[in-house]
């Protein structure tokens, strides 16, 4: 294994991020939670608060609105690297978080779904691994998330260079948890 990175963030969403119809759907980051530690499963993730209650994502298979039917998404990471990226794009409206990621990993370059393919590990400080996460597939980029980070509607013409910066993995990446284990602040991210 090699670190390549240490966990900056964790988050859960409470509900869904985009709402309202095609085509008028928008993005909105205020169900994003900020938490301490991470339950992580096979069937997605809880969020830890303070005061020592689990509050369930809205990826986990057990959330009454899951989005997650197949099982196939149930944890997302991303990178502190890509959201440097994204600022220097659309701004300071880009705050570290705010596409929706659970786990973030403080690192110093990009990474792609090859560089990740083979799966990572999150470890204690000390070492000991808390759990692993198979990684499925970029989180692929869509119009109300450009339209947020843009602070406006997107017209077509711009939407295809936004997406293809966007895409990638620059959203992060879906992922599902190989066992179970209790992910914190602090732990580092290591390839398998």
């Amino acid at each position: 294994m090699r670190a390549i990175g240490t966990i900056d963030r964790l988050q859960i969403q409470r509900s869904s991020l985009k709402t309202g119809e095609k085509p008028t759907r928008v993005y909105d980051p205020g169900p994003l939670l900020a938490v301490p530690r991470l339950r992580v499963t096979p069937e997605g993730v809880l969020g830890g608060g303070n005061d020592g209650a689990w509050m369930v994502d809205v990826h986990h298979r057990a959330h009454p609105e899951t989005k997650n039917e197949d099982g196939l998404h149930g944890v997302s990471l991303g990178f502190t690297s890509h959201y440097a990226a994204m600022q220097e794009r659309f701004g300071n409206r880009v705050v570290v978080g705010c596409a929706g990621e659970n786990i973030i990993a403080a690192a110093d370059r990009p990474f792609t779904y090859e560089d990740l393919a083979g799966g990572v590990a999150i470890l204690a400080p000390g070492g000991r691994e808390r759990v692993r996460l198979r990684v499925l597939q970029v989180a692929h980029p869509c119009r109300p998330f450009t339209g947020w980070a843009l602070g406006r509607q997107v017209e077509p013409e711009a939407l295809k260079s936004h997406l293809q910066f966007l895409d990638g993995g620059m959203r992060g990446f879906y992922c599902v948890g190989e066992g179970a284990g209790t992910v914190e602040i602090g732990d580092r991210l290591a390839l398998l």
